[in-house]
């Protein structure tokens, strides 16, 4: 009868854990399948099929003891791919995010705000507005499809225990927040600058007429020119959403040093 020893079981559960560490990471981060709509259970059996039908692709891992050093650093080098490849789509959700809160400060709607379900947050109505059509489109390109199959590929370039996450990386990662507040602000300036226009005129209106209420008619005359120049800001939400999502999917590919 042939007996089962303990390093068999251990390297049987190496070889499902750390894949299955790597995927779990990702999808409890990234975009759509990573936010409080979906439950914490679905994502967990997605991420345990996802294992199940990768891990015999793979080359057998080299054995570690269980309880030890070696295979916590093993795991956390796994949670760190999953975790920045995440939260490296996260920051270009939040570009639009953040550029709907440009917006609505400038033409006034900054009280103007809901609870977002996604991240359980309060947002202004038009961050929430840019967040559910950015979802839409990236959900209809299939997206998340892509960052899954990024991630899969990266198996045959890092494959487990394969992998040092190092500082060059980790700079490449921080950076990523001084891109996401560049690229907003990008976005909006047309509007931003067309509003402070609007502003200096009722300045100088102000001045020459002071007997006029302008904060009672300028407050709804920004408002409207601030919601004409966002529907005019549509017809380059196209050209926004390609550039910042092929950024998104050039840093995935260099952070899994995929060709």
């Amino acid at each position: 009868m042939e007996t089962i020893t303990d390093s068999q079981i251990a390297a049987f559960l190496q070889q499902y854990f750390l894949p299955f560490t790597r995927i779990g990471a990702l999808l409890l981060t990234m975009p759509v399948i990573g936010t409080r709509v979906v439950p914490a259970r679905v994502r967990i059996i997605a991420a345990f099929l996802l294992t199940l039908m990768v891990v015999p692709l793979l080359p057998p891992l080299q054995v570690t003891p269980s309880l030890s050093l070696a295979t916590g650093i093993l795991i956390l080098h796994e949670l760190l791919i999953g975790v920045a490849l995440g939260f490296g789509f996260q920051v270009v959700f939040q570009i639009f995010v953040l550029a709907g809160q440009y917006l609505a400060m400038k033409m006034g709607l900054g009280f103007a705000s809901m609870n977002d379900p996604t991240n359980g947050v309060q947002t202004t109505v038009l961050s929430q507005f840019y967040l559910v059509m950015l979802t839409m489109v990236f959900i209809a390109v299939n997206g998340h499809l892509l960052l899954i199959e990024l991630l899969l590929q990266s198996f045959q370039t890092l494959p487990p225990s394969h992998f040092s996450f190092t500082r060059e990386q980790a700079f490449q990662v921080v950076n990523l927040g001084g891109w996401m507040f560049a690229s907003a602000l990008v976005m909006t300036l047309p509007v931003m600058t067309s509003l402070l226009v609007v502003n200096i005129a009722f300045g100088v209106m102000s001045r020459a007429a002071p007997q006029l209420n302008i904060f009672a008619i300028g407050f709804p005359f920004t408002l409207i020119c601030g919601m004409f120049l966002v529907w005019l800001g549509f017809a380059t939400f196209e050209m926004h959403f390609e550039e910042y999502m092929a950024e998104g999917f050039l840093f995935a590919r260099e952070l899994l040093r995929l060709q």
